[in-house]
Order: structure tokens, then sequence, then C-alpha cells
């Protein structure tokens, strides 16, 4: 899976945080609610456009943010 499908940053939107394409849902977001404990399925139900290849991409691209550079 390639993150940049399905994940966007751009000025106009959220100020520039980065979103899944065609929302204004962020990618912290879905992170930050992970992260606290929220099964997936719970959190894809409250956001019902949003798919399981969605949470993969917001995993991706944390690590693309947090790994080395290139």
């Amino acid at each position: 899976m390639n993150w940049q499908e399905l994940i966007e940053e751009r000025a106009d939107v959220m100020a520039g945080k980065p979103v899944f394409k065609g929302t204004r849902i962020t990618v912290e977001h879905f992170l930050v609610e992970l992260g606290r404990g929220m099964p997936e399925e719970e959190l894809l139900r409250g956001h019902p456009r949003l798919t399981p290849q969605h949470i993969r991409a917001a995993m991706l691209y944390a690590a693309a943010v947090l790994g080395p550079k290139r």
C-alpha cells in the first residue's frame, strides 16, 4: 500500500495538516484515537466514508514521517 494514495496535505484544508483525501478528517485524529485504545471498528463506524485501508495508510504515514530522512 502507498499511503500517498489516501492521504494529502493541502494548505486550504485543516491548516495543512495531513488528512484523508476528500475529507477534513486528520490523520492525527485517527492515530490519537487508536493510541487511546479505540477499537478500529468503532473508529470506522464513526467515519463511514473511511476503510481499514485508511487506518493502515495513517500508520504508514506516521512511520514515514518518523523514520529516517532520505
